[in-house]
């Protein structure tokens, strides 16, 4: 593998210079947005975030890292329309084997990478396999991705990662813009946006950019969905520093560029623009299996969170209120499960801010299988580390172990991996 920074002449003018190169750790405490007007693709991310300052070299030793050969990184100074930014490429110049997820996985798994940029390099992998499992309806372990295209993943998924752990910001992103029209790939002509883009944007805002293109495309959309603890227009907060990374196409109407943007959080002092809604209803007539059913139903439906309140209500009935925590822009949509679900005839909903510590996801390697541990930081003591119990559970009860022995074990992993990253 060979490393080359190219800088074609007649694209900047003489003397065009990136932004300088930030300090490792700048991001703790701060929020990195993404804002993905353009669309968002794994070379942009590259891009946008080593324009920000990340170190272009930090990029190269990590992908170094890496047993794969026959390929070199590019880094071109260049413009999005009249916005001077960073463009990055793979360019692959020997034949390469096809790779199922099985074998990327533990590539990626065996590679001595730094633990925390693996760790996200797997989930994002993950998720884009997930997506193409339920795209082809194979198994996981079988999905396959062919010739360039595997290189290419892997290594905009490394670098990526290897991006974000060198920030160490709370990831927030803009709802993503969709293209209509048709793609061309290996397996035909796909509908926009891309079948496995689409199923990687669960649980995603994203809103039809009016144009026939692929604005985001399958790894971009696995690294967003994965990255981002949350996503709005524009985050409260203080800009710092920014970078701009540059697409491969023209777009008709926009620059077509991704914007990294580190800053501090501030919160206004007049909190006047929500960033959540409260969504509720009053019912009396619900049985407790028809409680927790719709519960249940909020929460598949996008729920960030949903309880019960026993109230009393008039002529001294007693009811529960059904509350439901969600985005604003999801909260007709959980109105709707509650209209389906109980007898209720309306809901009402309130808009809320929230404060919440920074978080992040790894991954630990168990004697009982992969644990996914949510870890959330920021100057409020100790990083809370908490493992997810359903998964715990499950390979709890696949290898006939008690839950709590699972638990403790990946706390443990996750202590070890937290401290040596």
């Amino acid at each position: 593998m060979t490393h080359r920074h190219h800088h074609p002449a007649g694209e900047p003018p003489q003397g065009a210079r990136r932004r300088p190169e930030l300090e490792r750790g700048v991001g703790e405490g701060r929020l990195l947005f993404l804002d993905a007007q353009s669309g968002i693709a794994g070379d942009m991310t590259i891009a946008a975030l080593v324009d920000l300052g990340v170190p272009f070299a930090e990029v190269e030793r990590v992908v170094s890292c890496l047993p794969l050969r026959g390929f070199r990184l590019e880094l071109q100074s260049g413009f999005a329309g009249a916005i001077g930014a960073s463009h990055f490429d793979v360019h692959v110049e020997a034949a390469q084997p096809e790779r199922n997820y099985r074998e990327i996985d533990a590539l990626l798994r065996a590679a001595p990478l730094p633990p925390r940029t693996q760790s996200l390099a797997r989930a994002i992998f993950r998720r884009l396999a997930e997506a193409e499992a339920e795209v082809h309806r194979v198994d996981l372990d079988e999905v396959h991705f062919h010739e360039v295209g595997a290189v290419d993943a892997i290594v905009d998924i490394v670098g990526a990662a290897a991006c974000f752990d060198f920030l160490g910001a709370d990831v927030v992103a803009s709802p993503l813009p969709l293209g209509r029209g048709t793609v061309e790939c290996r397996h035909g002509r796909l509908p926009l946006p891309a079948p496995a883009s689409l199923l990687c944007l669960r649980g995603v805002p994203t809103y039809d950019a009016g144009i026939e293109a692929e604005l985001v495309t399958p790894t971009g959309a696995a690294i967003i969905a994965t990255v981002a603890s949350s996503f709005a227009s524009w985050p409260s907060f203080i800009p710092e520093h920014v970078g701009w990374g540059k697409g491969t196409r023209e777009l008709p109407d926009r620059p077509n560029a991704l914007r990294a943007v580190l800053g501090q959080p501030w919160a206004s002092p007049s909190a006047a623009q929500a960033s959540h809604v409260v969504v509720e209803a009053n019912v009396d007539d619900l049985t407790g299996e028809l409680a927790g059913h719709a519960l249940a139903a909020l929460l598949r439906a996008g729920a960030l969170d949903a309880w019960l309140t026993p109230i009393q209500m008039k002529k001294g009935r007693p009811g529960l209120i059904l509350s439901a925590l969600c985005p604003i822009n999801a909260a007709d949509q959980l109105g709707a499960v509650l209209l389906r679900e109980t007898s209720s005839l309306g809901y009402r909903k309130s808009p809320v801010t929230r404060g919440e510590r920074p978080r992040r996801m790894i991954e630990v390697q168990t004697p009982w299988g992969s644990i996914p541990i949510k870890v959330s930081t920021g100057p409020w003591g100790s990083p809370q580390i908490k493992p997810e119990f359903d998964v715990c559970a499950a390979r709890a009860e696949a290898h006939g172990v008690p839950v709590r022995e699972v638990i403790q074990g990946a706390l443990m992993l996750a202590r070890e991996q937290l401290g040596s990253g």
